[in-house]
């Protein structure tokens, strides 16, 4: 085998969990609630360093479904406390005004997340510009959707800073669709970070970063992931196969499950252990190969012919706005005072 350019096929990803897969030595905690799983990653300077992340709070909350009413209560409910937790954990005072920004394009469903929330945000900063009284329980809030470069001609960090010196807010929240590099966690899976965003990073098309460092106030990141590229599909096909091989192997004798249908023997979370004869039996030379060395092998084959294509569930259009309103219900009510 030749050896292989791995500069040139970065992570399609935005989340802190899949950068980190490899590494260990960081802070982690998890809480469970009911079938949603919360984890906690800090990085202090030193872990940063290593695993070339910035400094910072990272929030991951795991879910299986949006669509459901209870589930989406209950996802609501996290979601706000998570919120809440952060604006604690970093210090954002009662009396603090704040901007929340929507990126991205509103025409591509996928990646309208940020504008479709910001539909549904409580916005209170125009009752103080009219002189009326605001009511005690909500604070000052104002909101932003910049679009795109591709249709505004303008960085969206460049409109962001011209309306931070004109209202001057005390904290800012970006809310914007993320890139994943599993296909188990697309639309089902929110980080929340106070290290801010790179828009576009997932996509291999940072733009400017928006964050305290650049913009001199606390950035409070909110994203979802709701694309996958086809070399995660690809790649990640071919692991399920060998799951799937290994879940057979180790239950050819299990009477049971030969009752279950196929269709419904769920494999997904069975740990592949088939060894390296086995693979290659299943998948030839390509079973010799490690799980990071066929998804650089199937990015190397597809990008040269423009193949490797971002893809999003045949659904979205539905989970997008179920999405959106969860994370602006949650906004509202993480926002208000108590």
């Amino acid at each position: 085998m030749h050896e292989i350019d791995l500069s040139k096929y970065r992570l399609r990803t935005d989340l802190i969990v899949e950068h980190l897969s490899k590494f260990k030595d960081y802070k982690k905690c998890e809480e469970q609630y009911k079938d949603i799983k919360i984890e906690t990653i800090t990085l202090d300077k030193d872990s940063a360093k290593i695993v070339s992340k910035k400094e910072g709070i990272y929030k991951t909350i795991y879910f299986e479904d949006v669509t459901d009413e209870d589930n989406f209560n209950n996802l609501l409910y996290v979601t706000t406390c998570t919120l809440k937790d952060l604006f604690k954990s970093i210090d954002i005072k009662d009396n603090y005004s704040g901007l929340i920004v929507g990126l991205g394009n509103r025409k591509a469903t996928p990646d309208a997340l940020g504008p479709l929330t910001i539909d549904s945000i409580k916005i209170t900063r125009q009752v103080v510009e009219l002189g009326l009284p605001l009511d005690s329980k909500y604070r000052v809030i104002s909101s932003l959707v910049p679009g795109v470069m591709g249709t505004t001609g303008i960085e969206t960090k460049e409109i962001i800073e011209g309306v931070i010196e004109k209202i001057k807010p005390d904290f800012l929240i970006v809310i914007d669709a993320l890139a994943a590099s599993s296909i188990e966690r697309i639309n089902k899976t929110i980080q929340i970070t106070d290290t801010g965003i790179h828009p576009g990073s997932g996509l291999l098309n940072n733009r400017f970063e928006i964050s305290k460092e650049t913009l001199g106030l606390p950035v409070i990141a909110i994203g979802i992931p709701t694309v996958v590229d086809a070399t995660t599909i690809v790649s990640n096909t071919i692991d399920y196969i060998f799951r799937h091989f290994s879940y057979e192997k180790e239950n050819i004798n299990n009477n049971k499950l030969k009752l279950v249908p196929l269709i419904n023997r769920d494999y997904k979370s069975h740990n592949n252990t088939l060894n390296k004869k086995e693979r290659e039996e299943v998948m030839g030379l390509i079973g010799n190969l490690s799980d990071s060395e066929i998804k650089t092998l199937i990015t190397e084959v597809l990008t040269p012919l423009g193949y490797n294509l971002l893809v999003t569930p045949k659904e979205i259009d539905f989970v997008i706005e179920k999405l959106s309103l969860l994370l602006s219900k949650a906004l509202n009510k993480s926002l208000e005072l108590n």
